[in-house]
């Protein structure tokens, strides 16, 4: 009975050995760091993540060749004989886009939808013999291609009676609100526009009753505003972000039509408490309606704006009016597509892919998960490269170039991993030990388009972040070459000499 007893112990503390060390190996087990406030919700991520959305301009202005209608032109003259939804469409994915805003009632009042509210709609008008519904169209096309829609919704408007009466007007607003959001299905932005011409009665919108009411039917989607509450205004229709440019900023500070916060919104607030990022609205005609005797940008500009969007943390709203025929011109049609081959021709190349890389530090060391190799991967947001040393002082991650070739580029890619918050505040770039670019703000994407030209870089290129909220997190660095992109000195490559 002894020697059973005994084994029957040694049994026992064998399996406590055993299980102290798998619990101290977990304990072991290096955790992400602690998120910096605010974060991003899943919608606005997703929204960030599409980094191109298209807006449709279409309406009674169409057929007026005017930008802001009065209010009082007949629905007669809205005819869109060769309508086509899935040419819009069509031009949209092609071109890489996954969300297209359509303008359901612009300042003018008309609807693109049979309301049941207002007869100032395309039931009284000749297409389709009043039976014509254009949200309908757009949706029914957009789901043949997985492409979202979203909806433009004007607060000032021209030709309803019940405008400048203040409980009248919101309860009308609110009603087609409820129309649009209940009727076509999932909608992921919703446009509030903040425009209202200087001569308009006064006008008390409750826009928090708005709000409520938008995301008690479509839990997912996100509210555009000069005050978010989900995405903000840049501040200006040029297209450009602020160089500094925080996707967080105080909400209490907002007001919707309020010009003199214009400055704020551009950079956002590094002690911003809320998460809200900027969207850029740019036209790719001088005019956000189409008309006839306007062309398209050219595409060195549409890279521009790209690049001062997209490319300084916000998303990039491209607005591509359909003609009074009811399609995208093909002059327009053909612009998008060179967009799209040119986005693919930069980008789709990363010359630091395959590169040895490294870092001042790492968090959890060699093998604690955080390492710069992350940087490389085709995730560019949930893996990164975290430094070990929560102190203050500098943190670098360097590319070594290839020994026979070096690294020739135009175009540098640093990304954060904003899943965790936004951090970083200032930052460096080098090649062969010399500063080629600086910058403040990161966020989802920074892309710095180099004015010396091409650079050869022999050895390495170093990205040294030179101030931060806390830790910084990259979670993905591209060298580019950017063909299309003629700088002050041409497409001449700079040799680095040491």
């Amino acid at each position: 009975m002894a020697p059973m007893i005994w084994f029957s112990w040694f049994v026992v503390a064998l399996v406590l050995q055993v299980s102290n060390l798998a619990e101290s190996r977990r304990e072991l087990t290096i955790t992400p760091p602690l998120p910096v406030l605010p974060l991003p919700t899943a919608g606005q991520l997703k929204w960030q993540r599409r980094e191109l959305v298209m807006f449709l301009h279409f309406g009674m202005n169409t057929f007026t060749d005017s930008e802001w209608g009065t209010g009082h032109e007949k629905p007669s003259i809205f005819n869109p004989t060769g309508l086509d939804a899935h040419q819009w469409v069509d031009a949209a994915a092609d071109a890489g886009v996954t969300l297209v805003i359509l303008t359901a009632k612009h300042h003018d009042g008309f609807c693109l939808w049979p309301s049941r509210y207002t007869e100032h709609s395309v039931k009284s008008s000749p297409w389709k013999d009043g039976h014509g519904d254009v949200v309908q169209e757009l949706v029914d096309a957009a789901k043949t291609r997985a492409v979202d829609v979203g909806l433009y919704l004007s607060p000032w408007d021209r030709h309803e009676k019940r405008y400048g009466l203040e409980r009248p007007y919101n309860e009308y607003y609110l009603a087609q609100l409820q129309e649009l959001l209940n009727r076509y299905g999932s909608v992921q932005e919703i446009w509030f526009d903040g425009a209202k011409g200087p001569n308009a009665p006064n006008m008390t919108y409750y826009f928090a009753d708005w709000f409520s009411m938008v995301k008690e039917l479509q839990g997912s989607i996100n509210i555009f505003s000069d005050a978010g509450p989900d995405v903000r205004w840049i501040g200006d229709e040029t297209g450009y972000a602020g160089s500094t440019c925080w996707s967080t900023i105080n909400r209490t500070s907002l007001r919707i039509g309020d010009g003199s916060i214009v400055g704020y919104l551009k950079t956002g607030d590094p002690r911003g408490t809320d998460w809200v990022p900027p969207e850029c609205d740019i036209s790719i005609r001088t005019g956000w309606f189409w008309h006839r005797t306007e062309r398209p940008k050219a595409l060195s500009e549409l890279l521009s704006i790209y690049y001062n969007s997209v490319g300084r943390n916000c998303v990039m709203l491209l607005n591509v009016p359909p003609n009074s025929t009811g399609l995208i011109q093909d002059t327009d049609v053909q612009r998008l597509r060179e967009f799209r081959k040119a986005l693919d021709t930069i980008f789709s190349t990363n010359l630091a892919q395959g590169c040895n890389v490294k870092a001042s530090s790492q968090r959890g060391g060699k093998d604690g998960g955080f390492g710069p190799e992350h940087v490389l991967d085709d995730d560019h947001l949930w893996t990164y490269w975290a430094p070990g040393d929560e102190s203050k002082r500098e943190h670098w991650i360097e590319v070594k170039a290839p020994a026979e070739t070096g690294l020739r580029f135009n175009v540098v890619r640093v990304q954060e991993a904003i899943g965790l918050g936004q951090r970083i505040k200032s930052h460096e770039i080098y090649a062969d030990g010399k500063l080629v670019a600086k910058g403040t703000t990161v966020g989802y994407k920074r892309l710095h388009r180099l004015g010396q030209g091409v650079i050869h870089a022999r050895t390495s290129v170093i990205i040294r972040i030179t101030d931060a909220r806390e830790i910084p997190l990259i979670s993905s660095i591209g060298l580019h070459f950017d063909p299309f992109w003629h700088s002050r000195r041409g497409l001449l490559t700079v040799e680095l000499k040491s």
